[in-house]
């Protein structure tokens, strides 16, 4: 049975059917990039090289292409920005502030959401026990709950602990929310001390963890699924 291609997916396939005319030399790369900015400009989501490159002739540096746009736009209202590993136009920084709108807040994280959430973010693999031993207090069920329920975090692995106790870390969806093309690039020891969230000067042993995507030397990726709705239960820790 076929997999339902998703908005996005079927816009492209549509798109890549319609066998749009490419001339050969400098003309084709200007018509090819044409599309691409097209293509990025019409996607309501981050949108993946390769998703790009099956609707382009084949053969086109679809990298080096982006890398044209990137630079083109890198002085203009919008700019071409990776996130996720994914490209998507989004408004300058410097002037995001124009289009704020004052909206009903539909959902509105915890304090303890709040805190749990950059506990995982900086120390994934984190598994609930570790994530308590950091905060002092115990994490309830409901708190994990809304952060799985937000899309930001995820159970990614468990431990090779007695237990097996589940190992949670951060999504796509948190990389694109927070504009990150990649975990490692939430702000460091500087970046926090220069923004005012840390004492000019901190304790000695103070340090700021790492993260990352890959599976640590001792954690087995989370292959049942099924028992996801499960992960934040007592059984698994």
């Amino acid at each position: 049975m076929n997999r339902m291609l998703d908005p996005q997916e079927a816009a492209l396939a549509e798109l890549a059917a319609a066998e749009i005319p490419q001339p050969d030399g400098p003309i084709a790369d200007r018509n090819s990039l044409r599309v691409l900015e097209a293509l990025l400009f019409a996607a309501s989501e981050p949108v993946a090289e390769p998703s790009l490159s099956r609707v382009l002739p084949s053969g086109t540096d679809v990298a080096a292409l982006l890398a044209i746009l990137k630079d083109e736009y890198s002085s203009r209202g919008v700019n071409l920005v990776q996130v996720a590993g994914k490209w998507q136009f989004r408004t300058a920084g410097d002037l995001a502030f124009l289009l704020r709108k004052e909206a009903i807040e539909q959902h509105k994280l915890s304090r303890a959401a709040i805190e749990t959430l950059a506990i995982i973010s900086y120390h994934q693999p984190a598994t609930r026990a570790e994530i308590e031993d950091i905060r002092g207090v115990m994490v309830s069920k409901g708190t994990l709950d809304s952060l799985l329920e937000s899309g930001w975090i995820r159970i990614r692995g468990r431990r090779r602990t007695p237990g097996r106790p589940v190992t949670y870390g951060t999504t796509e969806s948190f990389l694109t929310h927070f504009g990150l093309e990649q975990i490692g690039d939430l702000p460091g020891f500087d970046d926090l001390k220069a923004a005012g969230f840390l004492d000019a000067v901190p304790p000695s042993a103070f340090a700021i963890p790492q993260p990352t995507d890959a599976l640590a030397p001792d954690e087995d990726p989370f292959e049942d699924e099924g028992a996801a709705a499960e992960g934040t239960g007592e059984g698994c820790e």
